[in-house]
């Protein structure tokens, strides 16, 4: 088994927290909001819980799929098999990314992490709890099949949550401009959490932003975006938060009419309605350019 980094790093992520809190509340911004901080810290202790058993089962699907299917055996004692696996984790979260954005299914769990109308170090505690369960790392089934050994898979995974960390601030701003131009950092990913709707659907790096230039998901930051959902929850109770998509998936396919509008409901971009009483951030999008 791979080593829990993750679980290594809470001591990091309680100290960092309760730094930034404490700058934060020295210059009189308005970037925290307690009940907001202990709700996304809650979400995140619960992500480590339900991991716990759920990693594990992903595993044993990484390793099973290794040893049966792998087309190539790439030599973990070589550098350039680590350079390989962080292009090919960091290629495989971009497009998870998106698809968790576009894909109601998958947007539902990952609309946790998105719920917080505040934006700082403990937003990015703000993780899902039925992640694992709905099937996001299958998004990363290429990586055993091609060769790359699960822990290797594992490790990259990791080390991807990890950098994304220290993105979720508003006490940094745009960076060397060098580095804003290969790397995702905190003024983009400001972006992403935006609500704003010019903002929606934007910058789904993990670690490299180039991802998002080439496939033309890249904006920049040119004001502070508000943050949230574009309906917000107005919860702090995790298990509301933690399940609150999944609930309006049901309640929508229970009245849905036909198996389309089902299916619709819950595999099409979120927002989609088919009466029109709900918009797509597409759509949205694309009134706005008409104006």
């Amino acid at each position: 088994m791979a080593p829990n980094l993750i679980l290594y790093a809470v001591p990091f992520f309680v100290l960092t927290v309760i730094l930034e809190a404490i700058f934060i509340t020295r210059e009189q911004k308005d970037y925290l909001e307690v009940k907001d901080t202990f709700t996304s810290i809650a979400l995140g202790i619960g992500n480590l819980l339900s991991g716990l058993i759920t990693k594990t089962a992903i595993a044993f699907i990484f390793l099973y799929l290794y040893e049966n299917f792998h087309v190539f055996t790439l030599d973990g004692s070589a550098w350039w098999m680590w350079v390989l696996a962080f292009f090919a984790d960091d290629f495989s979260y971009y497009w998870f990314h998106r698809e968790a954005h576009l894909i109601r299914y998958f947007w539902a769990s990952h609309k946790v992490h998105h719920s917080s109308e505040k934006y700082n170090l403990a937003t990015a505690l703000r993780q899902t709890w039925t992640g694992n369960i709905s099937g996001s790392f299958i998004f990363y089934l290429w990586m055993p099949i091609v060769g790359f050994h699960p822990i290797v898979v594992v490790i990259m995974q990791q080390i991807s949550l990890l950098y994304q960390y220290w993105i979720h601030t508003e006490t940094i701003d745009k960076m060397w401009e060098p580095f804003e131009f290969i790397f995702n950092t905190p003024s983009h990913h400001r972006v992403h959490h935006g609500s704003d709707v010019k903002y929606l659907d934007k910058n789904y790096a993990g670690i490299l932003i180039i991802w998002d230039r080439m496939f033309g998901t890249f904006i920049d930051e040119d004001e502070r975006p508000t943050y949230g959902l574009t309906n917000n929850l107005k919860t702090y109770n995790p298990v509301k938060i933690a399940f609150s998509e999944w609930i309006d998936i049901a309640k929508d396919v229970w009245k849905a009419g036909s198996l389309k509008n089902a299916f619709n409901y819950i595999f099409a971009p979120p927002g989609w309605s088919h009466d029109g009483s709900r918009k797509t951030a597409k759509q949205m999008q694309e009134e706005i350019n008409r104006e």
